[in-house]
């Protein structure tokens, strides 16, 4: 299954390979206590929060976090 900006983030977490991707481009963000909350938002809700910059997520990042986690996982 392609991983894609309508991935919820609690799957992307949920799967090892992925969840390192994550943190490769966001170092913490799947430690980070505030994480449970946006579990079931697709990263494209994530996107349109402002603190989404905060936390350096851009549609760009976004991008290219979901190449690479595609290129992993077949």
């Amino acid at each position: 299954m392609a991983v894609t900006l309508d991935t919820t983030l609690g799957q992307i977490l949920d799967d090892p390979q992925a969840k390192a991707v994550l943190d490769t481009y966001l170092p913490g963000v799947s430690s980070n206590p505030m994480i449970a909350m946006a579990w079931n938002m697709t990263l494209n809700m994530i996107l349109a929060m402002p603190q989404a910059a905060q936390f350096g997520l851009t549609k760009e990042v976004a991008n290219n976090i979901l190449a690479e986690i595609n290129k992993r996982i077949p």
